[in-house]
């Protein structure tokens, strides 16, 4: 079984874990990113393992954000906090995901690059 999320998780998460009140500039990206970590093909999912969900989410939630502010730190939290309800552990230095979100946001890493990096975070 997999974790599917909702746009109501998203903005949960965001009002947990970013500084004051984000504000959603455009709800679009939160309907794009929960659609697209469960895509399916001819019943296939698309992404497969949680941490492909956790790479799709962070990608879609960078390169289309979503926030007034703090689109890279909430792209890499939402990554995290996937794997996590997902019942993984994660252990990832902060520089190291605000590392990835920054390539992310440059174009210079796209989802499979991302989710190899993202399998790393993953421990036990």
């Amino acid at each position: 079984m997999i974790l599917r999320i909702d746009r109501a998780w998203l903005s949960e998460v965001a009002r947990q874990t970013l500084p004051g009140d984000p504000d959603i500039t455009d709800h679009g990206s939160f309907a794009a990113a929960v659609a697209r970590h469960t895509d399916e093909v001819m019943d296939t999912l698309v992404y497969a393992e949680p941490h492909h969900r956790a790479a799709a989410l962070m990608h879609q939630l960078i390169r289309v954000p979503g926030l007034e502010n703090f689109n890279e730190l909430f792209g890499a939290v939402v990554a995290t906090s996937y794997l996590a309800a997902s019942g993984l552990t994660v252990n990832v230095q902060p520089k190291a995901a605000a590392d990835l979100a920054a390539r992310i946001a440059r174009g210079e890493a796209g989802v499979r690059q991302t989710a190899e990096e993202i399998r790393e975070w993953i421990t036990g």
